[in-house]
């Protein structure tokens, strides 16, 4: 009767604990990077917060695409209580008024310098002097070479090229092994124009003067780019191949250098197996004083509307970005943390042992956020800016980039807004 009367106590218990349970419910992009990491950080969650219940929704195909449904969810109150954004994504829902402002919820924390969060985090999701989200993830462009190819071609492994036409003759020499081998990838069409920013900002460039109401991306530094571009196809034979395509014909052995985001290292470093060696490199010809490198990545905002959802989704986001979530994500996937715990305690020892992933790292110094356009056009923009160098990496207009230049310029310009807003 006793046993009876303790299990029927028992099961009540846990009946009680399910029923107090608040469901989170977390969507986030690109499966192929993070699935097993948000899988791992519910794991640890659920130890120390069984009080809520993190469900995952099916992720989305990239951060374009979060974007958009987030703003069409918005409409019909179908969002999820908390969603992973690109860095460049925050301007236009912030702008919608969508996300929850964090600074109630961080003022409240006590010590929360000692979990390693601190102004640099907040600054990165902040907008109108308020924090809409906190970074999760960071990347900068690396260089990967595969060094069996790189010392065929006569390359030093100690000494890799660090400017754009180091790295463009040893392509052609790496594309001269072999009818089946391409000496250089250049992932162009990663989500946002992350990789055209990038050649424009490490020459001191932007996208848009001061007063964001006219394209700068057309001076010289954007010259710079668009030539470089144009001769990774003229010159080094680069093929007109989509991001999955380049990483898996790099990880095959059939790519000597590949252009890329850090977020890619761990991914590619599994699909490779040891049938070459890898190492990565800084992104090259980043020109001082005024030459930086987009952040890339993805931050963490709150959604929900309710009261106890949002205090729910803050625990949620504290522990996703705080030092144990943080240091699954470093470990799980290329990117680097943002959280000054995760780096100097958890992974004190894990970038002795992997220097592909300190690569990133030693960038740091360069770091300045990825650019988002305004206006309602913002990612329309996107799109026009894409097509204009798809025309270059097909081959199409590979031999005039200048005159690409001054469309996307006249294209771009068409879209602007004519006042701008206060997000900056």
């Amino acid at each position: 009767m006793f046993r009876t009367w303790i299990a029927g106590a028992a099961l009540s218990l846990v009946a009680g604990l399910a029923h107090a349970q608040t469901e989170v419910v977390v969507q986030y992009p690109y499966a192929e990077l993070f699935e097993g990491t948000h899988k791992r950080i519910i794991e640890e969650f659920a130890k120390v917060r069984p009080d809520i219940k993190v469900t995952l929704r099916a992720p989305y195909d990239s951060y374009e695409d979060g974007t958009q449904k987030v703003l069409r969810e918005a409409v019909t109150n179908q969002m999820p209580d908390v969603t992973f954004q690109g860095l460049n994504r925050i301007r236009v829902l912030v702008d919608k008024n969508i996300p929850a402002e964090l600074d109630g919820y961080i003022a409240a924390e006590k010590d929360f310098d000692k979990q390693g969060f601190h102004q640099a985090m907040f600054d990165i999701g902040t907008a109108s002097g308020k924090v809409y989200a906190l970074p999760f993830a960071i990347s900068l462009p690396v260089v990967y070479v595969n060094l069996d190819l790189a010392k065929q071609a006569g390359a030093d492994p100690a000494n890799l090229p660090k400017t754009w036409d180091g790295l463009i003759d040893l392509a052609r020499k790496i594309k001269a092994l072999g009818p089946d081998i391409n000496g250089i990838t250049y992932a162009w069409d990663i989500t946002g124009n992350w990789l055209w920013q990038a050649p424009v900002f490490s020459r001191g460039g932007s996208m848009l003067n001061a007063d964001e109401n006219k394209v700068a991306f057309n001076g010289p530094e954007g010259q710079f780019a668009i030539r470089t571009l144009a001769r990774l196809v003229t010159e080094a034979a680069m093929p007109n191949l989509d991001q999955p395509a380049m990483r898996a014909t790099f990880a095959a052995g059939k790519t000597g250098i590949h252009i890329t985001s850090t977020s890619d290292l761990n991914k590619t470093t599994q699909m490779i197996g040891g049938k070459f060696a890898l190492k990565t490199h800084t992104f090259p010809d980043v020109v001082s004083p005024n030459g930086r490198l987009p952040a890339g990545g993805n931050v963490v905002l709150i959604l929900a509307k309710d009261k106890a959802k949002r205090d729910a989704a803050w625990e949620v986001v504290k522990f996703w970005t705080g030092p144990k979530g943080a240091a699954i994500m470093a470990e799980t996937t290329g990117y680097m943390p943002p959280n000054k715990v995760a780096n100097e305690v958890y992974l004190k020892d894990f970038y002795v042992k992997n220097p592909n992933n300190y690569t990133a790292v030693s960038q740091l110094a360069l770091l300045t956020k990825w650019y988002a356009f305004p206006g309602d056009n913002g990612l329309k923009i996107t799109d026009v800016i894409k097509d204009h160098l798809n025309s270059i990496v097909t081959g199409a207009r590979a031999k005039e980039p200048e005159a690409v230049l001054s469309d996307m310029t006249a294209d771009v310009q068409k879209l602007l807004p004519k006042t701008v807003g206060s997000v900056r």
